[in-house]
Parts: structure tokens; sequence; C-alpha cells
């Protein structure tokens, strides 16, 4: 496994090599001008303040020498200076990510929980009015837009019932993250409650399950150790694949619900114009994902001791 382990890791250099010229080619290539941004605040824009700002932004660079002098300031752990808050953007993604990990971290786990319990409960209740009802209720979960439910909970339990709060991050108490957590989970509890069944149910029917039966072992032993356990590889698979997924998302939530984190931080900076913060957003949301990942694939031989890594 380790050696599984240091493998991985080095795959990840060329990914990032990869995901990193992407992203600085199709940033510094948008249209908009970081520097006619900076105008004074009467509206106007003085040329000398432009000009003095692109200079000390390297804008006037070649687009080749921007992106060597990028690719050398990230292997030295630099992410750049943000062109509006005049920040390393280092420090400013250490005071927004643990906000958009608490949410994701608290989303997924909503989800995990809810979902798979829910699938397998409609598997083992095949065709009852139970089953029907739940895979209808994840129809229903997986087709409504994130913005629209964050807007319904805010309305019922802020405005109606006035028992949550509906934005802000509140000194990071855990009360300001639950409408936000339940917006960004349900879709992803209804997507793992239909793989969980369909998992549990390719399972419930084969001999080892029989035999299992057969030998005079317990309901729950054969459901929790020969059922539910066998049909986590696949769920655990797509929670890995669904966390990049839950990162993005967490743009529209982040803005709905006013959260400090890296999502609302992206639509700030698109706006902006503030590539230094973009570049680095996107890229620790790249990092992460690949992290979380390769954390899933060591998972498995966890659940099924039977993967052998090579």
């Amino acid at each position: 496994m380790f050696t599984f382990f240091i493998r991985r890791i080095l795959q990840f250099i060329p990914t990032v090599l990869v995901v990193s010229f992407i992203i600085f080619i199709l940033l510094n290539v948008m249209p908009g001008d970081a520097a006619l941004l900076s105008g004074n605040p009467r509206g106007g824009v003085d040329p000398r303040v432009v000009a003095e700002l692109r200079a000390k932004w390297g804008l006037d660079d070649p687009l080749y020498i921007r992106y060597f002098r990028y690719l050398d300031n990230l292997v030295h752990g630099d992410l750049g200076v943000s062109f509006r808050q005049d920040r390393a953007v280092s420090d400013i993604l250490k005071t927004r990510l643990p906000v958009t990990f608490r949410l994701a971290g608290f989303a997924i786990f909503l989800a995990a929980i809810s979902g798979v319990s829910l699938g397998f409960i409609s598997a083992i209740h095949q065709g009852s009015a139970v089953d029907v009802g739940a895979m209808v209720g994840a129809v229903a979960g997986m087709s409504i837009p994130n913005f629209w439910l964050g807007l319904m909970l805010m309305y019922l339990f802020g405005a109606l019932w006035r028992v949550l709060p509906t934005s802000g991050y509140g000194a990071g108490r855990f009360v300001y993250l639950i409408l936000p957590a339940i917006t960004l989970g349900v879709r992803y509890m209804a997507l793992l409650a239909r793989i969980s069944r369909a998992s549990v149910l390719e399972i419930v029917y084969q001999d080892y399950v029989k035999t299992a039966r057969a030998k005079g072992l317990s309901e729950w032993r054969v459901r929790y150790r020969h059922i539910f356990r066998n049909a986590l590889i696949p769920v655990v698979t797509v929670i890995g694949l669904q966390f990049g997924g839950m990162l993005a998302s967490a743009v529209v939530v982040e803005t709905v619900f006013s959260l400090p984190g890296i999502g609302s931080l992206l639509v700030q900076s698109i706006f902006n114009r503030d590539v230094p913060v973009l570049q680095g957003c996107i890229l620790v949301i790249v990092v992460t994902f690949l992290v979380v990942n390769l954390a899933v694939d060591l998972v498995y031989g966890y659940i099924d001791p039977r993967i052998q890594y090579d």
C-alpha cells in the first residue's frame, strides 16, 4: 500500500502542472483588465495609475514569461498577491477554506448517512410503499436547484418559523451551517440513495448471500457483513467523485447564505478580475479533489480486504 500511495502522490505533480497551465491561460485571456478596475472612486481612470498597476503586477510582460514566473512561485508555495486586497493569496485562502471545508464536510456527512440508509432500506423492502416513496423523493431531490431550495429553507426556517439563522457565519457557530449544509447535501443524498439501492439489489441475490442464509446466519449478520459492506464500494466511489462537485456547488450555496467561504470568494474574484485569487481558489479545489480520491482508494482496502494494491 505504501508503494501505491507514493506512486499516486507522484502522479499529482503532472496533473497539477497541466491544471495550472489551463487555469493560467484561460484566466489571463478572459476579457477585462484588473488595472482598469482600480480607477479613482469618482469613476475616472488615471492612465498613470493603470500603467503603474500593470507594471507592479507584471501584466505588461508576455504571457509565457508570466506563466513561468507563476510556476516558479507555485513551486515555492507562493500563490501570488491579490490585485484587489494587496494581500497574499495564501493568507486569504487560510481564512476562507475552513468555512468551505466545514460546510462540505457537514453536507457530505448528512448526504452519506441519510442517502445510504435510505437506499439500503429501500432495497431490503423492494417494491413496497417505502421503496417507492424513497425513490420518488430521491428523484425530486436530484431535480431541485440548489438556489431555489436554499431560498425556500430560508423562508420557512428563518422568516416564517424563526428557528435558524439564514445568512452569515456567526463566528463559526455550528447552527449557521445547518441550512446551507442541507441545501448543499440534498442532491447528493438523493444520488447516494439511488446508487446504494442499486448496489444492494445487485448483491442481495448473489450466491454467497444465499449460502450465508442457508448456513443459518442471522438476518442482521447477513445484511451487514455480506450485503451492506460489499455494497459500500460503489457508494464510496461516488462519494469521492462527487466531493469535487460539492465544492463547485458551494459557490451557489455560499452566495445564497452569505457565507465567507471559497465559493463566495470565487464569485467576488470573477467580478473583480482578481486573477491570482481565482487561480489559487481553483487550484486548491483541484488538489483537494485529488487528495479525496486518493483517500477513497485507500478506504477500499479497509472495506474489502481482498483488494490488493500493486
